[in-house]
């Protein structure tokens, strides 16, 4: 095979865990952890951060070892691999950042029982080869973080009112958006006149609200996918 061939093949392997095979967006998994850290821009990224650490490791041992395990007992063997890692991700959590381990508390543990990891180490890394394992799990770890962040951005930001715009521009002219920090209040200010109309929204930051969100997020990313086929047909 030429190198041509292998950077296209590496490259779509990487790729389409971001955008065509997406866990979150596309394949509707790991949505336990997505519903309940994402409440928290940190915890997203910290959950994204240590889900891929997982995936690749996994993918990368049980890629090497595909040939030595026996078919009766390989899925008892991926556990036992995912779950030493996953060990090994929350005593670091634990050793260099205590507050994010306590923030994402039992959902670092659950990694183990992740869908993504598992159905990745199952599905691909015990079928092919080091490399294109280790791009499997870069790009089906990056998509994760990626729909982690825009989740919990999204619910932060509207839940909580924590951005700050503050700084730009005038405040005789319409402005974009000041948060009060102390009343977590956004402000408007139109010629001259200070209107203060939204002070975040809790339900947002709730279950019930990532269920909100994520359906939001799922219908406009459906809608899209839609308009772009629709598009294609013509």
């Amino acid at each position: 095979m030429s190198d041509i061939k292998k950077s296209n093949r590496y490259f779509n392997e990487f790729s389409k865990g971001i955008l065509k095979e997406n866990p979150v967006f596309m394949l509707l998994l790991g949505l336990c952890p997505t519903l309940a850290v994402t409440s928290m821009v940190a915890n997203g990224i910290g959950m994204g951060i240590a889900a891929t650490f997982v995936l690749i490791c996994s993918n990368i041992l049980i890629s090497l070892l595909k040939d030595f395990i026996p078919d009766k007992v390989r899925i008892p063997a991926y556990i036992v691999i995912i779950a030493s890692f996953v060990t090994i991700v929350e005593m670091l959590m634990k050793a260099f950042v205590p507050f994010l381990a306590k923030s994402l508390g039992i959902f670092v543990p659950l990694i183990v029982v992740n869908c993504i990891i598992l159905g990745r180490a199952e599905a691909f890394a015990s079928k092919n080869s080091l490399t294109d394992s280790i791009m499997d799990a870069l790009g089906m770890g990056l998509g994760f973080t990626i729909a982690l962040i825009i989740i919990s951005f999204v619910r932060e930001m509207l839940g909580n009112c924590w951005f700050d715009f503050t700084g730009y521009g005038a405040k005789d002219v319409l402005t974009l958006p000041i948060v009060n920090k102390e009343t977590k209040e956004i402000v408007f200010y139109i010629l001259g006149q200070r209107l203060e109309f939204y002070s975040g929204s809790f339900v947002l930051i709730s279950a019930s609200g990532a269920f909100f969100i994520i359906g939001l997020l799922l219908a406009s990313i459906n809608a899209i996918k839609d308009k772009i086929n629709s598009k294609e047909i013509k």
